[in-house]
């Protein structure tokens, strides 16, 4: 028996107690929000085959993404690419491998930074903007309202905003990949003395077509984590305003978190079957 007079015993147990419950209530959380993810993909081909998918809604959503996402994108990639040409280009410079920046910074950009900051960037901007539209929904009763009308709610809001971030998601990781590389280009060439010729021969002979594809698919892989995430912290808003404010801190939060374990998960897998090669 646990004694009930609020000695050692009784606190172990509240602490034991509260630490189970908490890794429970996050593997249901968990379980269900990966039924949201498998039923979005089913119902989403089963829209377009049925002629039924909410082109409207998509394109709405997905214009919102790119306006709250694009400026931000490239403030972000002009330091980014900066930061990567001139720390790799002073290691670099102390062995005496000048020419090689152009392929130290590119592969950084390309294969690291672009779906990092992008996935950043959806998670943040996104995440938040989706959490907090079906969150309001939710404590309205919008969504119970659509559910008695006999209307889906994961087909009518969720399939069009993870359509819209599978959008998004490879266009935005591109124009980071550009302008992260001019940058990097421009202080190669301005402040580390490396000739135009030597940097785009050294990025050619390393960055392979496969790069971009996987940094392209990398970013499309952490759009979906995000949207998913931010719907069903949307859906499972209540308590208010407050509760949709915790939906969305949670929603940015457990994005950035997943984005960081899954890109560290996939540069491993991808290390060990496509090792680095001169093109």
């Amino acid at each position: 028996m646990v004694p009930d007079d609020g000695g050692p015993a009784t606190a172990i147990h509240i602490v034991r107690r509260n630490v189970t419950d908490t890794a429970i209530s996050g593997v249901r959380t968990f379980g269900r929000t990966v039924d949201m993810g498998i039923e979005s993909v089913r119902g989403g081909v089963a829209d377009l085959i049925g002629m039924r998918f909410q082109w409207h809604e998509m394109l709405r959503q997905a214009w919102y993404l790119v306006t709250v996402t694009a400026i931000p994108a490239i403030l972000m990639a002009v330091p980014f690419g900066v930061v990567v040409s001139v720390q790799v280009g002073n290691l670099i410079h102390q062995l005496g491998a000048d020419s090689m920046i152009g392929a130290a910074g590119g592969l950084g950009v390309i294969q690291q930074g672009a779906p990092i900051a992008t996935g950043l960037l959806l998670g943040g901007a996104g995440a938040s903007a989706i959490a907090a539209d079906l969150g309001a929904r939710t404590v309205r009763e919008e969504i119970d309202a659509l559910r008695t009308m006999g209307i889906s709610p994961v087909h009518r809001l969720v399939i069009p905003r993870v359509a819209a971030m599978l959008l998004v998601a490879p266009l935005l990781n591109i124009l980071i990949v550009f302008v992260g590389v001019v940058s990097g280009y421009a202080v190669a060439i301005s402040a580390q003395n490396v000739t135009p010729g030597s940097y785009w021969a050294t990025f050619g002979s390393f960055a392979v077509v496969a790069d971009v594809w996987i940094s392209i698919a990398k970013a499309m892989l952490f759009g979906f984590l995000v949207v998913i995430v931010a719907c069903q912290r949307g859906l499972e808003a209540k308590g208010g305003p407050r509760g949709v404010a915790d939906g969305v801190n949670a929603a940015v939060v457990i994005s950035v978190a997943s984005i960081i374990v899954v890109n560290l998960v996939i540069t491993q897998v991808v290390t060990m079957f496509m090792p680095l090669r001169v093109a």
